[in-house]
């Protein structure tokens, strides 16, 4: 393979080879060439085999076609390449809700051969000034709406030498940028084997592990789940809640629909709300959402009956047997469930309609290979809970990460969560083995939040868990020892609480908040989490 990449920054941050884990190509569908740009393959392939007119892209008040998506793109790669300076191989910052111009934005730098580090438009900038410091990254597209967190995020990084910002009608944005190139580009000849994307996990430390995929990990996710498990067809319409920034919301709502030609709802808002609407006004038939959502819109379920809406997929968190029978019977359509990983690109566990059971997440997925193994790295028998292990042709490469040796064994990539497998080769979730909270499908790491409460100068002291909850799976809930002089009431709590969401994303704010007058530890001042949950 020969690669594009002229900035060498990802592969020289590659983990070393023998701590990768085991890559598997067993399928013909991943039998891929050796030079392969996934844009090519997702977007400029329906062009070229006449099909540019169909709707690619729906938003509120407007509407893509394949070859308009296409235009937006070379535009703006040639923006990227022409008056930013990118070229293959730098990193380039994407901070955006989901809307058009995010993923016209995205399929221009993968165009270009530079690699797309995608952002959650919630972020603060103490956490993109993580990011780009990780990923080394010089160059970012930013929405006009989040230019002020922008702004605050460059003030910091000297690094960051070129910004443009997009949905903006000023004279210096992206939009009048684009309408000065042309709209045609020759896509980067991309080794299939060139970083495409870095994407950041939250880890139970709180720092920022960057995970690394290829062309061909992309198109590896549409040839195993999306193809063998959702089985979507050109006509579909895709809808979802999960951010772009987020593997599952990338694969849901640009990838899955792309890779068969059908078109995809990307909506800025998409709480439950705003799906019921977008479900009915867009005539959507695949949503992307988690339990959470699902738990608010079954009551729905006699407008939902009346939409067009086929097929619905959980992931992001554990999905409760409760709410799967209240979908169903709400609704009429059986849950398709599955567990994926950031590091892993997408979901590798799962089953469909026909094959799903209550209280499993599924089978393996068609190419990859999972185990439930002890602590010695042993399998373990049927019925016996133990750290899930999977490989298959994706797999975790974090960027310059010693944590590659703890989430890679023996060529197995250890997701961290606790899992049995019964006699018929069925996953069933038992619990995270760290401190990650997951509520309402997001992941937020412990030390994290106690990091943002730590910098109030009320707080002496906090530590913080996963509290269970019937609606979000998980609350984040503190336990905060205040300095003397400081109250610990009501108006404290939301002292507190607003903090927090200032400080970091507002998401992973303490919905509970505990006061105590000294954390449980042991006699070398470790902190006992079990005692806590014990108090919760």
């Amino acid at each position: 393979m020969s690669s594009a990449h002229i900035d060498t920054f990802a592969r020289d941050n590659l983990p070393p080879v023998d701590q990768q884990p085991q890559f598997l190509f067993d399928l013909p569908e991943l039998q891929f060439p050796a030079q392969l740009n996934c844009a090519t393959e997702l977007l400029d392939r329906h062009i070229t085999e006449g099909n540019g007119d169909r709707t690619c892209i729906r938003a509120p008040n407007l509407s893509w076609t394949y070859a308009d998506l296409q235009d937006k793109a070379n535009r703006i790669a040639n923006v990227l390449v022409r008056d930013m300076g990118v070229v293959p191989g730098n990193r380039v910052l994407l901070h955006a809700p989901n809307n058009p111009m995010m993923a016209a934005c995205w399929f221009a730098i993968i165009k270009a051969g530079a690699i797309a580090v995608a952002t959650m438009p919630m972020l603060r900038a103490k956490e993109l000034k993580a990011v780009v410091d990780k990923a080394q990254i010089r160059h970012a597209l930013c929405d006009a709406a989040l230019a002020q967190e922008m702004h605050n995020t460059a003030v910091q990084c000297p690094g960051l030498q070129t910004l443009r910002h997009f949905n903006d009608a000023g004279p210096d944005s992206l939009e009048a940028a684009m309408s000065r190139q042309s709209g045609a580009f020759t896509n980067a000849d991309t080794a299939a084997d060139d970083t495409c994307i870095i994407a950041f996990t939250s880890g139970t430390t709180g720092i920022p592990k960057a995970t690394m995929h290829f062309h061909r990990d992309v198109m590896a996710a549409c040839a195993c789940w999306s193809r063998h498990v959702l089985r979507p067809t050109a006509d579909d319409v895709f809808i979802g809640s999960p951010p772009l920034a987020f593997t599952f919301g990338l694969g849901g709502l640009i990838l899955f629909p792309l890779s068969v030609g059908a078109s995809t709802v990307l909506l800025e808002k998409a709480g439950p709300a705003q799906l019921l609407d977008g479900i009915r006004d867009f005539g959507a038939t695949v949503l992307f959402t988690a339990p959470t959502s699902y738990r608010t819109l079954a009551p729905r379920g006699i407008e939902l009956r009346k939409t067009a809406l086929r097929r619905c997929v959980s992931a992001g968190e554990a999905l409760p047997v409760s709410t799967r029978t209240l979908w169903r019977e709400a609704t009429g359509i059986e849950l398709i469930d599955g567990i994926g990983a950031t590091e892993m690109l997408h979901i590798f566990i799962s089953a469909d309609e026909a094959h799903a059971r209550p209280g499993a997440t599924g089978r393996v997925v068609p190419g990859y290979q999972a185990c439930v193994l002890d602590e010695q790295g042993q399998s373990v028998p049927v019925g016996t809970v133990g750290k899930l292990a999977v490989r298959g042709p994706t797999g975790c490469r974090y960027l310059a990460d010693e944590r590659q040796k703890t989430y890679v064994r023996d060529g197995w990539n250890l997701t961290g969560d606790a899992y049995r497998m019964d006699a018929d080769g069925y996953f069933i979730y038992q619990a995270r083995t760290d401190d990650m909270i997951v509520s309402s499908g997001y992941n937020i790491a412990a030390p994290e939040v106690e990091d943002a409460l730590m910098l109030h100068p009320a707080v002496a002291e906090c530590a913080v868990i996963g509290s269970p909850d019937d609606e979000r799976g998980q609350i984040v809930h503190a336990f905060v020892a205040l300095r003397a002089g400081n109250d610990g009431n009501d108006v404290m709590v939301k002292t507190l609480q607003d903090f927090v969401k200032n400080t970091v994303a507002p998401y992973k704010y303490p919905r509970a908040i505990t006061f105590v007058g000294t954390l449980p530890r042991t006699q070398t001042g470790k902190l006992q989490r079990f005692k806590l949950r014990d108090l919760a």
